[in-house]
């Protein structure tokens, strides 16, 4: 198998899924704790013990549960320092606490201080009981349903926050980076509702014919919470070693395979990828539950392989863009690294003024091509070796027209931004500019950065009428130009953000 890159030590899922049951004692009488937890002491539920917390009385009640998150259920005296502290204490819990969660049984040993069909009718309790009649076989059946209670109370709870996220995160799934986010929150939501608790991962391996960016390589696509650093790819090193053969298993077999408690779900897509889905679970799982999980692994692959063409496709397209611009520059003889060091400054300008990611990537896309229309500038003007006479000026102008008449034919999102860079990157702040002579915020948040950005590159860079000006020298002119050639607040925002300025010149350097 190649390339299997996953975390350095295997997560302790047993240890997570045995976590015992917290149960909060709160009487008075030190003999109810220790017989009830003597009576319950071989209890299990759910593959899970029980872990006991005392309390004597309703002020120390609060202080635990204050203090802690995970108390399943409360066993509730009612007088104890007052008549009524345990009434008082379910009160708080609900209405103080805002706990909702907790189950409480009212253990009463004097019925008549809390008659229980004023109880039942005024507090937030879950079932009454008085203390003569709680032999060890009702007890048992006590826990039994108020943990179950809970149980299901923190799946659904669980279940929302997973829905939330995933809801989330489906608005952002617009690269196989993102895809992985939301479909780790999915696959948690999987687990709950199927009223199991469960940690996994779901990983692919992409044909060689596919994507050659990451053919053959085994990719963690979603994960729970115990395999969660499984999703950034610095980090993985090697799979937990249970987990490797059962993963290897699955994909000499090329099918799914089980035992009670494990779930290992194999889908090869007819492009040829394959899709793992491995799964431990606290309970067995019937064969509903393997169907569901097989749909999910066959559903994430699918649309991982959709991202994946798509990433493809945007690749050849910036690809294009960034050939085309630099056809243009060569064909007016300068380098081609031009239209790149404009396209990463654009974007470092589009983030500064707060521009969303997406809408930076497209200025990144369209900033190259910007001088697009010099293909229909002749090159006795083109590559005149000195100062331009009126006549020729005249004729280099058209180039923004020109560019912009070209792109504008398409629908297409970043050549219609591209039309307007082209269009619009020689206007000035002060109006002064050409083709249309437009002033202040007239001109388009990117025609304004690609102007900033062409002219501070055009000085950084050696033409065939000028030298390569100094780095400080360039900057000091854009400094004074501010307000009058270009938008004074993206030159503030340029000044700003000089260490990357450098770095992109460090990067992409004339050949």
């Amino acid at each position: 198998m190649t390339d299997l890159v996953f975390a350095d030590e295997a997560p302790d899922i047993t240890a997570k899924l045995l976590d015992p049951w917290v149960v909060m004692i709160v009487d008075d009488d030190p003999a109810v704790h220790e017989v009830t937890q003597l009576v319950m002491a071989d209890f299990e539920f759910a593959g899970r013990r029980l872990h006991f917390l005392d309390a004597y009385s309703g002020l120390e009640a609060r202080e635990l549960l204050a203090s802690r998150q995970d108390i399943a259920l409360v066993l509730l005296d009612v007088v104890m320092e007052s008549e009524h502290a345990g009434l008082d204490l379910a009160r708080h819990i609900r209405e103080e606490l805002d706990n909702h969660h907790v189950r409480i049984v009212l253990r009463t040993g004097q019925p008549g201080q809390a008659p229980e069909e004023h109880v039942i009718k005024s507090y937030d309790i879950n079932d009454y009981k008085e203390k003569t009649e709680l032999t060890k076989r009702k007890l048992i059946t006590v826990f039994y349903s108020a943990l179950r209670s809970y149980r299901d109370i923190m799946i659904i709870e669980a279940s929302r926050l997973a829905l939330r996220r995933a809801i989330d995160a489906i608005t952002k799934v617009y690269d196989s980076q993102n895809l992985r986010r939301f479909a780790s929150a999915v696959l948690e939501q999987v687990a709950h509702l199927l009223g199991l608790e469960a940690q996994g991962l779901c990983a692919t391996r992409v044909a060689a014919y596919a994507a050659s960016h990451v053919e053959g390589r085994l990719k963690v696509l979603a994960a729970t919470a115990e395999y969660s650093r499984l999703l950034v790819d610095e980090e993985l090193q090697t799979l937990p070693e249970e987990v490797r053969i059962a993963l290897e298993l699955a994909l000499e077999r090329q099918q799914s395979h089980f035992d009670e408690r494990h779930f290992v779900g194999y889908y090869r897509s007819s492009t040829g990828n394959e899709s793992l889905l491995y799964m431990v679970f606290s309970e067995p799982v019937d064969a509903a539950a393997r169907e569901l999980l097989e749909i999910f692994c066959a559903n994430v692959a699918i649309t991982y392989e959709s991202l994946l063409l798509r990433e493809e496709i945007q690749d050849t397209q910036r690809s294009t863009v960034f050939i085309l611009g630099e056809a243009v520059e060569k064909r007016s003889k300068e380098t081609g690294a031009h239209v790149r060091r404009v396209a990463e400054l654009a974007a470092l300008l589009g983030e500064a003024v707060g521009m969303k990611a997406s809408d930076v990537e497209f200025l990144r896309q369209a900033a190259p091509l910007h001088d697009v229309g010099k293909i229909g500038i002749p090159d006795r003007v083109l590559n005149k070796p000195a100062k331009l006479d009126e006549e020729e000026w005249a004729v280099m102008q058209t180039h923004a027209r020109i560019g912009y008449e070209l792109l504008n034919k398409s629908d297409k999102r970043i050549l219609q931004l591209g039309a307007t860079i082209a269009h619009e990157h020689h206007e000035r702040w002060d109006g002064q500019g050409y083709p249309r002579g437009l002033a202040g915020e007239q001109i388009h948040i990117v025609g304004r950065i690609t102007a900033l950005c062409d002219v501070l590159d055009a000085l950084l860079s050696e033409r065939c009428y000028k030298q390569r000006w100094d780095f400080d020298a360039a900057l000091d002119f854009v400094k004074g130009e501010a307000g009058t050639r270009f938008d004074p607040n993206l030159v503030r925002l340029l000044l700003e953000r000089l260490p990357e300025v450098r770095s992109i010149y460090e990067r992409y350097p004339d050949a």
